[in-house]
């Protein structure tokens, strides 16, 4: 008897599965207002059209790459969105500079794609993806709830 294609799922995954399969309201995932504070150097900033407000970090950002290769790297280092990559033990650790995008581009009416001071420039955030992973008090809590661990 073959049990290919099953997969045991612990609760904890099967909360977070659930959370981030079920569909957002389309009111949810569009912004009403969006800022890139490239200038400041800071991050991204979206007011949404359902009253929530969201921000991002440049580093988190280009740590969240979307793209298939980052997606598929992060996978591969069991690291969440936004996640730092684990430094190397170095004797003496070189200084990267912090994440900066060189330009960003508004795609079409569904999301925004930031050309990465590093060259790197594959990734589409979608406002869905962006929604999804707001981190703001308000959005953590709701994760922490479906997961049932305390803050």
């Amino acid at each position: 008897m073959s049990h290919e294609g099953i997969r045991f799922v612990s609760k904890e995954e099967e909360a977070r599965e659930s959370r981030e399969n079920r569909p957002l309201p389309r009111i949810a995932i569009t912004p009403a207002k969006v800022r890139v504070l490239l200038t400041e150097g800071k991050g991204l900033e979206i007011d949404w059209a359902d009253g929530h407000k969201s921000a991002w970090s440049f580093a988190w950002l280009r740590e969240a790459c979307p793209c298939a290769t980052c997606v598929e790297q992060r996978n591969a280092e069991r690291r969440k969105p936004g996640q730092p990559k684990p430094k190397p033990a170095e004797l003496l650790p070189m200084f990267t500079p912090p994440p900066k995008p060189a330009s960003v581009h508004p795609v079409g009416r569904y999301a925004i794609e930031f050309a990465w001071l590093d060259g790197h420039r594959s990734g589409i955030y979608s406002w869905e993806y962006l929604r999804r992973n707001c981190h703001c008090s308000e959005c953590i809590f709701e994760v922490a709830e479906t997961k049932g661990t305390p803050n």
